[in-house]
C-alpha cells in the first residue's frame, strides 16, 4: 500500500523527470530537433499522450524547462541589494555548475530562426537584465550612460558564456574545463573581472560620491 503522500508526490516526480529529459534533449538538439515522442520515451512514459497530462504541448514544455532553469538565477540577482558581488557570482557559478545545460539552451535559442522561440527565452531573461541593469545604474560607475547596457550584456556573457561554450574548448584547453579545479579558476577570474569592469563609483562635484 502506498505511503501517505506518495500519490501526490508521484505526478511531481514524473513532471521533474520529464523536465530533466527535455532539458538535455533541447540543449543538445534544439527545439526543432526534438520530438515529444522522443522525450516521452526517454522519460519512460507509456506514450506521448502521457506527457500531455503534465504539459499542454511542446512549447509549454520548453517554457517550463527555461523557467525552471532561470528561476534560481532571478532569485540570486534579486538579492543583489543585500549581498556582495562576490556572493552573487558564487551563487550563479554554483547553480550553473549544477545546471550546465541552461546556458546552452539560451545560446541555442539565440541562434534559432524562430522568433517565437527567441521570444520565450527573452521573456525569461528580461527580469534578469532589468534587475542587473538596475543594480549597475545604482552603483553610479565611471561608465557613460549609453555603455551600461553593454556592460550588462558583457557580464552576462562572461558568466553564462563559459558554460554555453564549454564543449567547444574541451579539445583545445590543457586542463578539462568541466573539472572542479577549472570551475574554481573560472570563479576567481569572474570575481576579478567583475571588480575591474565595475570599477570605482562615480564621484559627484561635492566629492561625497
Amino acid at each position: 500500500m502506498p505511503a501517505v503522500g506518495d500519490e501526490a508526490a508521484q505526478p511531481t516526480a514524473t513532471r521533474d523527470l520529464i523536465l530533466d529529459v527535455a532539458e538535455k534533449r533541447f540543449a543538445e538538439h534544439g527545439f526543432a530537433g526534438v520530438s515529444v515522442r522522443q522525450i516521452a520515451a526517454d522519460a519512460g512514459l507509456k506514450n506521448q499522450a502521457s506527457l500531455y497530462h503534465h504539459f499542454k504541448n511542446k512549447r509549454a514544455l520548453y517554457e517550463a524547462v527555461i523557467q525552471r532553469g532561470m528561476a534560481p538565477v532571478i532569485e540570486v540577482i534579486a538579492r543583489s541589494k543585500s549581498e556582495t558581488a562576490g556572493e552573487i557570482i558564487d551563487h550563479l557559478i554554483d547553480h550553473l555548475s549544477e545546471k550546465p545545460l541552461l546556458p546552452r539552451l539560451i545560446w541555442r535559442a539565440g541562434l534559432d530562426e524562430s522568433e517565437e522561440l527567441r521570444s520565450i527565452v527573452a521573456h525569461a531573461l528580461r527580469p534578469l537584465f532589468e534587475m542587473g541593469f538596475d543594480a549597475i545604474s545604482r552603483a553610479r560607475l565611471e561608465w557613460e550612460e549609453e555603455d551600461l547596457p553593454h556592460l550588462s550584456f558583457g557580464l552576462f556573457q562572461l558568466i553564462f558564456g563559459y558554460f554555453a561554450q564549454i564543449s567547444l574548448f574541451e579539445p583545445i584547453t590543457p586542463n578539462p574545463p568541466r573539472s572542479r579545479a577549472a570551475i574554481e579558476r573560472q570563479r576567481r577570474f569572474l570575481k576579478r573581472a567583475n571588480a575591474r569592469l565595475m570599477g570605482r563609483p562615480r564621484v559627484d562635484k561635492t566629492g561625497t560620491g
